[in-house]
């Protein structure tokens, strides 16, 4: 590998020998491995300290790696999971892409090409905002709403998912883009099939190539065997590429004859693969203007824009939001343990008031806030109040109490202190468990490790 990778890896297997190879592999190429013996014992070290992608064997005693990614799917949804396996097959490989693997290994795995892999899935987990990839039950609500405007959407979802033609998902950040892809997909003739995704902008040109099309034995260094990309996984079924906005050019091109032609060389190759695939692609860009500047091809813009569907923002529905709120609560109160949360009549004017930047995943991350940190069982305007203005962005903050005179306080110095004692709240509130914390806090896992190191309390 010519970069040098960074990041917390949970490798599980059965076989001690295996384990022991591998943590020197990781170690060697500057990434901190955490062994596991069993699916169990990975859980319980989920639940402790920080992760960034598990590696799991497929066969082992109990639980085995298919269980274990269901798990970890619903308790760490912004954890990528590899499974390794010995028994690699692209029926297999379906089937883990389908239950939400990041990708696989198949062993004997090539040190290069394990590294590759472990590459993309931190660079895309990296760029995946957490409340972008929360999973189970809480996305359900995402497309919620008897405002006109889901109205129109759902109708318009359901139609298109009848045939085959390519969607362009179009709309603001957090407005439910991957959810519409899903349930075009769910609607559709091909919901046996395969629903595979890929997140464009996480990965550079040559990582994305390979992910989309795969690549032949040998095709680059890494290349130990050959494998299926997204695009042959999916066969069958459907293929959603979100962020299409931030493909290169060189990229584009490739997508276009597959769009046009079904078919496509995986790297390294010259046998033509063809496919069945519908696509569903995703932007929050206006890809016309990159057509006027010459950065997107006209022609795959046309391709793409067959079933233009637009996403409504949460402010374009504001009636919407008791009705959201209500689930998430209910979601939210489940998930952690708490009683039955409802709203105050001023409570719910207060977030109906609040323009939701971050559309109906700002809502859903806010209201996991509430219900964490909130006595209840009565969410109140004042409730409301209090959260808001803990959250920069969304509400101006809380009139500061009046300093002693004093040469020595300045902007930055009050700044840290309120930082270190919101870090410390949402520890104590989360009970150190700090992937709670992070949510709380509304940022990343990573960014919470570095603030905490920033103010020595790592």
């Amino acid at each position: 590998m010519s970069d040098a990778l960074k990041g917390h890896v949970l490798v599980v297997d059965d076989d001690p020998a295996l384990l022991k190879v591998l943590g020197a592999l990781l170690t060697q190429a500057g990434l901190t491995p955490h062994p596991a013996s069993s699916a169990k014992d990975a859980l319980a070290l989920l639940a402790r300290r920080p992760i960034d992608v598990v590696l799991s064997d497929v066969r082992m005693p109990g639980m085995s790696g298919m269980e274990l990614l269901a798990e970890v799917g619903r308790g760490w949804p912004d954890v990528p999971v590899l499974l390794m396996t010995a028994h690699g097959t692209v029926p297999l490989a379906v089937e883990a892409m389908k239950a939400g693997a990041a990708d696989f290994v198949l062993k004997p795995f090539d040190r290069e090409e394990l590294l590759f892999t472990l590459k993309k899935a931190l660079l895309q987990a990296s760029h995946t905002p957490e409340p972008a990839r929360a999973g189970g039950k809480a996305l359900d609500g995402l497309l919620m709403g008897q405002s006109r405007a889901m109205t129109e959407v759902k109708a318009l979802l359901v139609k298109a998912a009848q045939g085959t033609a390519t969607v362009l998902l179009r709309g603001e950040s957090g407005t439910g883009k991957e959810l519409a892809a899903r349930a075009l997909h769910e609607g559709s003739p091909r919901r046996a099939g395969p629903f595979v995704k890929l997140h464009c902008a996480a990965l550079p040109d040559t990582l994305l190539e390979s992910e989309l099309f795969g690549y032949e034995k040998g095709a680059f260094t890494g290349a130990a065997t050959r494998k299926p990309g997204r695009v042959e996984l999916a066969h069958g079924g459907t293929l959603f590429l979100d962020e299409i906005g931030d493909v290169s050019p060189a990229v584009q091109v490739k997508l276009l004859r597959v769009l046009q032609e079904r078919e496509f060389e995986r790297l390294g190759g010259t046998q033509t693969v063809k496919v069945d695939v519908r696509f569903v692609a995703a932007t929050h860009q206006a890809l016309e203007d990159g057509v006027r500047r010459g950065t997107f091809r006209e022609d795959l813009f046309y391709r793409l824009n067959v079933v233009p569907l637009w996403l409504p923002t949460l402010r374009e529905r504001p009636e919407d939001i008791a009705l959201l709120a209500r689930h998430f609560l209910d979601v939210h109160a489940r998930s952690n343990g708490r009683p039955p949360f409802s709203l105050s009549d001023d409570g719910l004017r207060a977030l109906q008031t609040q323009p939701w930047p971050g559309n109906v995943r700002q809502l859903q991350n806010f209201l996991e806030r509430l219900v964490v940190l909130s006595d209840g069982p009565v969410l109140t305007g004042a409730d409301v109040a209090r959260e808001l203005s803990r959250q920069p962005g969304i509400a101006p903050p809380p009139v500061a109490a009046p300093l002693p005179p004093s040469d020595s306080v300045t902007l930055e110095s009050r700044r840290k202190d309120v930082e270190k004692e919101a870090l410390v709240d949402a520890l104590k509130r989360a009970g150190d468990n700090r992937t709670l914390a992070a949510r709380l806090l509304g940022v990343s896992r990573r960014t919470l490790y570095n603030k905490l190191e920033e103010h020595g309390l790592s």
